[in-house]
C-alpha cells in the first residue's frame, strides 16, 4: 500500500517496496526510485531487499533482488551502472558503454558521483545511512547522482555534482530539480568532536543552525540541511529542492541502518535514469 512521508511516497509493487519522490516524478523525462528492505529474497540481517554485494549474503539473492526491484520500480537490469564508493567528492561521467560496471562487469573505483546524459543509463548509488543527492536537468536532459556521507558532505560533493554537470553538459544550475534522500537524520546523527570540528569549520554555511552541542563531547549534525544549504550556495533554488525527511534509523524497520544494526545489515541503493521513451502527458 502506497504510504506518504513528508516528501516523498512508499510505493509497493508486485510486493517490493520503494520510495519516490513526486517533485521528481512530475519530470517525465527521468525514472528514480530509492530502495528499501522489504520485497527481496534475503535472510537473517540481510532481511530482505538486500542490494550490497560483499557482505556475506549470497550473491544469487542480491542478483535476485535487484531483478525484483527492477521490474517492480520500471528500470532495465542490464542498463545499471555504479562505482566503488570512497567517501570522497569524485564525479565520473558515464555513458552506454559504462551499462553493467558494477554488476555483470567489474566496478570502477573511486567515484562517489555519477553523471550522464545518455539515455537508457541507469544510475546506481548505495547507502545504509548516509545522503542519497539526486539531480535532474529537464533543459539539458541530464541526470546526477551522489553518495554523501559526512566525509563527502564536508567536501561538498553535491556542489561537485552540480559543476560537473555544468562543465559537461552545459547544465544551469538554475533549471535543477534535486532530492536529498533517506538517510540518518539530525534526531540520529550524534558525532564526537573531530567530526564536528569539520563541519564547525564551514562558516559559510552557518554550521550553528544545523549542528548542536549534546554535551559530553557528543553533536548533533544535520546532514539533510547541510547538504540543502550546499546545493543552493551551488545555484540551486531553494524551492527545487526536496528533503526527505525520513531517517534510516528510525525507521529501521523500512531501511537498512549502519548504525542502528551495529553494522550487520544489507544495503539501500537510489536509482536514476533518463527515460529512452518519455510518455506523452496527460
Amino acid at each position: 500500500m502506497d504510504r506518504d512521508f513528508r516528501n516523498m511516497k512508499l510505493r509497493e509493487r508486485e510486493g517490493v517496496h520503494f520510495l519516490t519522490f513526486p517533485a521528481l516524478e512530475a519530470l517525465p523525462a527521468f525514472r528514480h526510485a530509492f530502495s528499501t528492505r522489504l520485497g527481496g529474497v534475503s535472510a537473517n540481517e540481510f532481511s530482505s531487499l538486500n542490494l550490497s554485494f560483499g557482505r556475506g549474503d549470497a550473491d544469487g539473492n542480491v542478483r535476485e533482488n535487484y531483478r525484483r526491484f527492477c521490474r517492480a520500480a520500471g528500470f532495465a537490469p542490464g542498463s545499471l551502472v555504479s562505482s566503488l564508493q570512497v567517501h570522497g567528492a569524485a564525479v565520473r561521467r558515464v555513458g552506454r558503454e559504462n551499462r553493467g560496471e558494477g554488476f555483470s562487469k567489474p566496478k570502477p573505483a573511486g567515484a562517489d558521483a555519477l553523471v550522464t546524459n545518455e539515455p537508457g543509463v541507469t544510475l546506481v548509488i548505495h547507502t545504509a545511512d548516509c545522503v542519497p543527492l539526486f539531480f535532474l536537468d529537464p533543459v539539458k536532459r541530464a541526470a546526477g547522482l551522489a553518495h554523501a556521507g559526512w566525509r563527502g558532505t564536508a567536501a561538498e560533493i553535491g556542489a561537485e555534482t552540480v559543476r560537473a554537470m555544468a562543465r559537461e553538459f552545459g547544465t544551469d544550475p538554475e533549471d535543477l530539480v534535486c532530492g536529498i534522500g533517506p538517510s540518518i537524520g539530525p534526531c540520529c546523527f550524534e558525532v564526537d568532536a573531530p567530526v564536528y570540528d569539520v563541519f564547525a569549520a564551514k562558516r559559510e554555511l552557518s554550521p550553528g543552525e544545523w549542528t548542536r552541542e549534546d554535551g559530553g563531547g557528543k553533536y548533533r549534525v544535520d546532514l539533510w540541511e547541510a547538504n540543502r544549504r550546499i546545493l543552493m550556495r551551488a545555484g540551486v533554488p531553494e524551492r527545487r529542492i526536496a528533503v526527505s525527511g525520513i531517517c534510516t534509523k528510525c525507521h529501521a524497520d523500512l531501511l537498512y541502518s549502519h548504525r542502528a544494526s551495529g553494522g550487520k545489515r544489507g544495503g539501500l541503493a537510489a536509482f536514476l535514469v533518463l527515460r529512452e521513451e518519455v510518455p506523452d502527458a496527460d
